[in-house]
Formats: C-alpha cells, sequence, structure tokens
C-alpha cells in the first residue's frame, strides 16, 4: 500500500500466501490520500475505529493513533504490519471495544463496519470523549455506507455529509456537536428464547452490539439447538457468537466442561453473559483468540461449530476450513465435530476431505446438520 507516510507490504492474519484477499481496500486508501491532501491535523489522541487489518495505524503510526477493532484477528495483523513496518511495540495502542475508551478524542478516524449496531455502539462509548474541535471522518466502500448510516453520526455526534465517490468508496465528514442530546446506549441487548428448542427454551440470552443476530434467535441455530449431541465431558463451542449453544449443553449437562471461543471480543462478551444470566451450575471457560490456537491437541471430546462463511463484505470458505482443521487437532480420537451450515455450502465435502467421513445428523430445506469423526 502506497500512501503520503511510505510503502507499506500488508497481510491478513493468518497469513495465507494462497489468500488473494488484500489487507486493505481503497476506502483505506481514500481516507490515507485525504489526510494527506487536506493536511488534516493529526495531533492530541488519535483515535481509529474498526481499522480492519490494521492498515490505517500502520501508516499513522508516528501520530501515535489509538486502534480500537472487536475483532483478536485484526490485532493479531496490526501488530505483525507494524512490526514489518518497523513501529516500535507500544507506539500504537490496541484497544478492544469492550476497553474503556480515551478520556478525550481529538481526531476519531472510523473504518465503517459491518454491523450498523456496532457502530451505534462505539460511538455512542466515544462520544463524550469528543469536542467541537475534534476531527471525524469515516471512510468505508458505497455499498458499506447506507442513510442509514449518516443517521447515526448525526444523532450521536453532529452534522454529517458524505464526499464524492472515488474507486467505490466514500468518506464521511461529520462536525462534533457537544450540546447535542445523545440517546442512552441499548447494547447489550437481551430477550427471551422461544419454547420448543431444548434445554434453553424459555432462557435468557445476552447480546452485544455487533453480534450475529443480536435481537433474535437465527434460524440456522435454532435449527442446531434442536439436534445437539449428547454426552461429551469437554465440549467446545467454536465460533460461539452469543453464547447460547454452549449454554445449551451445559444445562443439558451440568458435569460438562464448556469452552466458549469465538475471534470477537464483543462474542465472548456476549457467551459469558448469556452464561452467568442462566445460572448454570458446571464449569466454563471464555476465551477471545483465533479458532482453537493454543488448546492442546487431543484435549476436546466435541467440538460444536456454526462457521461464518462471510469475512467481512468477501464470501469465502478460508475460516471454515480452517475452524475444521483445528477441531480435528483439538480432539481425542473418537471425538466428534458437529456443524451446521446452509445445504449449498457443502461443508459434507469438506469433511470428508479432512476426516475421512461425514454423517448427516439431520436437515430441512435451508440447513444441515453433520458430524465428523476422528479416528485413530
Amino acid at each position: 500500500m502506497t500512501t503520503a507516510w511510505g510503502e507499506y507490504e500488508l497481510s491478513r492474519f493468518p497469513e495465507d500466501p494462497s489468500d488473494r484477499l488484500r489487507a486493505w481496500d481503497a476506502s483505506d486508501a481514500y481516507l490515507l490520500r485525504h489526510l494527506a491532501e487536506e493536511r488534516t491535523r493529526l495531533s492530541g489522541t488519535v483515535v481509529v475505529l474498526g481499522d480492519r487489518w490494521g492498515a490505517l495505524v500502520t501508516a499513522l503510526a508516528e501520530h501515535r493513533p489509538t486502534q480500537i477493532t472487536d475483532s483478536y484477528l485484526s490485532h493479531e495483523a496490526t501488530r505483525a504490519n507494524l512490526a514489518r513496518a518497523g513501529v516500535e511495540p507500544g507506539t500504537v495502542p490496541l484497544l478492544t471495544t469492550q476497553d474503556p475508551p480515551p478520556e478525550r478524542v481529538d481526531v476519531l478516524l472510523v473504518r465503517v463496519p459491518k454491523s450498523l449496531a456496532l457502530l451505534e455502539d462505539q460511538l455512542l462509548r466515544l462520544a463524550p470523549a469528543v469536542h467541537a474541535d475534534t476531527v471525524v471522518i469515516g471512510t468505508g466502500m458505497v455499498k458499506e455506507i447506507h442513510t442509514s448510516t449518516l443517521r447515526l453520526f448525526e444523532r450521536i455526534l453532529g452534522p454529517t455529509r458524505t464526499s464524492l465517490a472515488e474507486q467505490k468508496a466514500r468518506l464521511i465528514h461529520c462536525a462534533p456537536d457537544p450540546s447535542l442530546r445523545r440517546p442512552v446506549n441499548p447494547w447489550p441487548y437481551s430477550y427471551e428464547l422461544p419454547d420448543g428448542i431444548g434445554a434453553v427454551s424459555g432462557r435468557t440470552v445476552v447480546n452485544h452490539a455487533g453480534v450475529f443476530c443480536a435481537d433474535r434467535l437465527d434460524i440456522g441455530t435454532r435449527f442446531f439447538l434442536r439436534h445437539l449431541p449428547a454426552g461429551g465431558r469437554r465440549i467446545v463451542d467454536l465460533g460461539c457468537g452469543n453464547g447460547v449453544v454452549g449454554t445449551a449443553v451445559a444445562l443439558a449437562d451440568p458435569t460438562a466442561e464448556v469452552l466458549f471461543v469465538d475471534e470477537s471480543f464483543q462474542a465472548v462478551a456476549s457467551a459469558e453473559a448469556t452464561y452467568k444470566a442462566n445460572g448454570v451450575p458446571g464449569h466454563a471457560e471464555f476465551r477471545v483468540g483465533d479458532g482453537l490456537a493454543g488448546v492442546a491437541a487431543g484435549s476436546v471430546d466435541t467440538v460444536l461449530n456454526n462457521p461464518p462463511f462471510h469475512s467481512h463484505q468477501a464470501t469465502t470458505d478460508a475460516t471454515a476450513w480452517r475452524m475444521f482443521t483445528g477441531a480435528k487437532r483439538a480432539l481425542r480420537a473418537g471425538g466428534e465435530l458437529w456443524v451446521v451450515g446452509n445445504r449449498h455450502l457443502g461443508y459434507h465435502v469438506k469433511l470428508r476431505k479432512l476426516f475421512g467421513n461425514s454423517q448427516l445428523v439431520a436437515s430441512d430445506p435451508k440447513f444441515v446438520v453433520l458430524k465428523a469423526v476422528k479416528r485413530g
């Protein structure tokens, strides 16, 4: 990536030479180009919200920006990209969306997230630190910026306008109004689960902003909950989201040890809140990380997984494949990986290739639940 601050070799995390997806896009380049051309003041506390792979904070490292992200993978990519650029550790503070934000923000740069709810939550958390002279600029691809996006900036921070599009990217310019009466932050959001879904029927689920289907139970998970396995001492809810699947297992068998894992800080916070809201007896662990990396090989009885098939706006099966391979390594001999997914994704082919077997547990016109057993 070539910028006014230099040229940078950037990569996603985990690094994969066969991955053709870049660690930056036209919206990152547009924002950096605008900052340089307009000679934007980058002094005081500079905050970069939603920097997906660290492209923005790497280019702006001399201004010691603070990065705020919901993604563990984004943090790891940022660390690697900063090191590759020769930036000293600690120069760029890395915060999560669950951490207290800086008390004062003089420059706020926002890479618009896919989730409007996450944007709402984070702008509301940052708003008290923004003052009348704060420079606020958002960026995103045209397809990511909607009227609702602009209304959020206006409702929470102040008058907002957009730029002309360049290379299918657009900027958002916001003039903070400290006198604005901001709404109360509605996140996290809780609701009661419906009946007919096993052990969690009628139970409470807690969702922090940005978690998939935060205001309702998605139909894939609903189907999965009706067909969960029984038994298994150590169970992993891999890509746990709000933790409803792992909580269901723990409610059905209080002797089970459940590990909730997700790369989203918001998701793991939701899973822990859901688990605690239901007073589940037994043992649980909550971990933000890169799938099952760090879990001892052969230490798990069952892995439950509803893998995503999008990486931001890109459709890809790379995440599912890495989850499946991580599950195989972590499972003991005879251990089982249970997967729910859309029928058209063809996960049975991947499971047979990796495990040598795949069994159809249940299906409906849209979803399948599959089981693969680790042999030997």
